[in-house]
């Protein structure tokens, strides 16, 4: 039987099932991100610690906009508008709006065979740099081989706005150098300064791309809606139900992690168009993200 429980002292949620070694834990503080991952008994997602989520937006939802937009600037319908600075070293606004933000329980169920979390944030306040109010969903649904993870974005403003989608998780391999990633893909984002695009190159791929001590920051355009991970223990399904996808894997300072993000969109996409995408008043858009192990 599955079981979930908020831990309200830290506003978290902890979800188990013994039997099926599944665990997952997910603050709703940080943005509803899932911090820890447990599947088959094979520990995918863990804490990063000593790196901070702060630093790392580990797991974090990626909206209104994934990856960067430089210096923060973008015009859309002929009006300028300007994100916080909160990545200060590139002076580039990095990875949207509600990473930081404190989601609400709306629904929990669990069986015996699953345990699924509704969880909702409603944006009512103007920001300079995104002048729209929103309310965003997150459905967690845990089985024991698999992670589903549904986003429903609903523009509740008057105006229609651009947005691309993203999330963030960092999986964990106990041997790193000797694992892979399986992708389609003929297309690589070029990345200059600051880690903005500035430009589309060929890419050939033949067989598995092998991370072994690749210091890794690139995206690619995917053919697919799928990217496998290899791993000496286990094997990583992910799959989109996107229609542009895009894939950035970096490697951060933690040994045996890599971050593997789904995004629809590229770095400064608000001013490149490169899978930019505009919500019109009172629609909704929905996209799934789902992890499953081999």
């Amino acid at each position: 039987m599955y079981k979930i429980n908020h831990n309200k002292a830290l506003n978290l949620l902890e979800v188990e099932n013994s039997e099926n070694k599944v665990y997952g834990k997910i603050h709703l503080n940080s943005g509803a991100s899932l911090q820890e991952l447990t599947l088959k008994g094979h520990a995918i997602i863990k804490d990063l610690s000593p790196l901070t989520y702060a630093n790392t937006y580990a797991s974090s939802i990626l909206f209104p906009f994934a990856n960067r937009i430089k210096d923060g600037v973008y015009t859309f319908n002929n009006k300028a508008f300007q994100f916080e600075i909160n990545q200060k070293e590139e002076n580039n606004a990095l990875h949207g709006l509600v990473y930081n933000k404190t989601f609400q329980i709306i629904n929990q169920e669990t069986s015996n065979d699953s345990a699924s979390i509704l969880l909702e944030y409603n944006e009512t306040e103007l920001s300079i740099g995104f002048p729209y109010t929103y309310t965003i969903q997150l459905k967690y649904i845990f089985t024991s081989n698999n992670l589903s993870l549904n986003v429903s974005v609903k523009n509740t403003d008057s105006k229609a706005f651009p947005y691309t989608l993203g999330w963030h998780p960092y999986f964990l391999s106990d041997n790193l150098f000797n694992s892979s990633l399986d992708f389609n893909s003929t297309k690589k984002i070029v990345l200059g300064e600051r880690n903005i695009t500035t430009g589309v190159e060929d890419f050939e791929l033949k067989d598995a791309f092998n991370i072994e001590d690749k210091p890794l920051d690139d995206c690619w355009i995917l053919n697919s809606n799928e990217v496998t991970f290899n791993t000496p223990k286990y094997q990583l399904i992910m799959r989109s139900s996107a229609k542009n996808n895009f894939l950035q894997a970096y490697t951060p300072s933690k040994l045996n992690t890599i971050a593997i993000e789904p995004t629809t969109g590229v770095s400064d996409s608000f001013n490149n168009n490169i899978g930019l995408e505009v919500l019109d008043a009172n629609d909704t858009y929905h996209i799934n993200w789902s992890l499953k192990i081999k």
